[in-house]
């Protein structure tokens, strides 16, 4: 397992670089692919040795080598956090079939929330590709659970839908269509995922309240930030949460 955990990290750290170009190049419209990757301020080409990731920024001491400018120490943030997380699904769910689903759905939520954070948009660009392969893996891969799945997508976006309508000004369309591609990923773990993510965007609310006071209610809150967060949850213990509640409320 030791092997295998070293290798979901080291693709997830390659996977985050790559996500750290689709989270700054993507709402701008520019192209994923070309140019290479370049200092946001000197314009210099970063050269591969330059572009291993976490380690090259921990290296040049969060500078580029060109000009010496400051480069974010989110670049490594995404990298990092992508590899833990590849990591602890690999050590929770095994190395089997499943990592199709869930090594992807947890890069696209990785990637929307950067996104999200950054401008309050969940692009469709993402969650489209990101919902039709959810449907078409799922229906390789738990061809059993199948009907659960799509059962789940259209739960989840039916509540997310009841829940923009009953509160437009706190989330967005782009939240229902998430939450629908959740359901495929998750089948009924999306119960847990979405009670996740409610709590944990109560709890920073309230916080922001208690510091800001009355100009907080004034405020947008990113919630895709805390779908991700639900879907990660979803990954890692939905199943367990799910037979928790099973065995205290349904027996």
């Amino acid at each position: 397992m030791g092997a295998e955990l070293a290798a979901a990290a080291v693709l997830g750290a390659l996977i985050g670089s790559f996500l750290n170009v689709v989270i700054y190049r993507l709402p701008a419209g520019q192209s994923l692919l070309t140019p290479g990757s370049r200092c946001p301020s000197c314009g210099a080409p970063v050269r591969a040795f330059d572009n291993v990731p976490v380690m090259s920024w921990l290296v040049l001491r969060g500078r580029c080598r060109s000009c010496g400018a400051s480069i974010s120490p989110r670049y490594p943030a995404v990298e990092l956090l992508t590899a833990v997380c590849f990591a602890a699904v690999v050590a929770v769910r095994g190395f089997d079939d499943g990592l199709w689903l869930e090594l992807p759905f947890v890069a696209s939520l990785i990637a929307l929330a950067g996104i999200d954070l950054d401008h309050k948009l969940l692009p469709n660009r993402i969650v489209y590709p990101m919902a039709a392969y959810g449907l078409v893996v799922s229906l390789l891969v738990v061809t059993d659970d199948f009907p659960e799945h799509l059962i789940a997508g259209v739960g989840a976006f039916a509540f997310l839908l009841l829940a923009v309508l009953a509160y437009p000004s706190g989330m967005g369309m782009g939240d229902v269509k998430l939450a629908g591609a959740m359901g495929l990923y998750l089948g009924v773990s999306v119960i847990p995922a979405l009670l996740a993510a409610f709590l944990t965007g109560t709890v920073f609310g309230l916080g922001v309240i208690a510091r800001e006071g009355a100009q907080a209610r004034k405020k947008a809150v990113p919630f895709g930030i805390f779908l991700a967060i639900g879907g990660v949850v979803g990954v890692l213990a939905g199943p367990e949460l799910i037979d928790v509640y099973e065995s205290n409320f349904l027996h």
